[in-house]
């Protein structure tokens, strides 16, 4: 056991993700309970439990963990739910939303980070059933195994485009976690699907600036 990570791990929670208005008992244990330094890559292992977003690769960055926290609470994922992840990255996420006790489908369109969450959630031996990694753009069109009770999206999105397509994968009650906007300010959301895709009620969490979803409809623009 390394006591330098143990302590960052307790401090992350102490420091970071409660101070932050995370308090579900939940999402608290699955954060301290898993390992955040197995899952960035070798170079920022002394960094896994900063209050920063770590880069992964090109232009992808893993959330800070303050913010995983308000995305797993604001989600409120049951046992046996299923969860649909857009954006693996390096499987954090994935493995948290398992650790809940979500069915998860996670898409990531980069072949590379794909196949390293697979190898990482594999040998952790995290969820039932494990979670399953699917190489794809989820800005396609509709996810396989839909429709889902929970969708969260790891990365922001320009702009509300790509919302309608996500609402129909929703059940009725399902949640979907969304970051929407551009730099310098975004918005964090939780969008609750009532009855059908069109009636949804929204709940803004905080403001933020994250990088963007690849493959995200960019913003039109308009030419005078």
């Amino acid at each position: 056991m390394n006591s330098t990570l143990e302590r960052a791990r307790f401090n992350m929670i102490e420091q970071q993700v409660r101070p932050w208005d995370v308090l579900d008992a939940s999402v608290l244990t699955v954060m301290s309970e898993l390992k955040r330094e197995l899952f960035v890559p070798d170079a920022y292992r002394a960094l896994a439990y900063a209050d920063i977003d770590i880069p992964i690769g090109r232009d992808s960055h893993m959330l800070s963990p303050k913010m995983v926290g308000r995305l797993l609470q604001a989600l409120q994922v049951r046992a046996g739910d299923k969860v649909l992840e857009i954006g693996t990255g390096t499987g954090y996420v994935t493995a948290c939303l398992a650790g809940l006790g979500g069915r998860v489908t996670s898409i990531e369109l980069d072949p590379e980070l794909a196949e390293g969450a697979r190898k990482r959630l594999e040998a952790l031996h995290i969820g039932h059933p494990p979670p399953e990694v699917v190489t794809a753009d989820a800005m396609a069109g509709p996810a396989p195994g839909g429709p889902f009770d929970v969708i969260a999206v790891t990365a922001s999105m320009p702009t509300e485009e790509p919302l309608p397509m996500l609402r129909e994968q929703l059940k009725p009650g399902g949640r979907l976690f969304v970051i929407v906007g551009e730099p310098p300010l975004m918005h964090a959301c939780l969008e609750t699907r009532i009855h059908s895709a069109s009636e949804i009620r929204r709940q803004s969490l905080f403001e933020t600036s994250v990088a963007p979803l690849d493959n995200a409809p960019a913003p039109s623009q308009f030419v005078f």
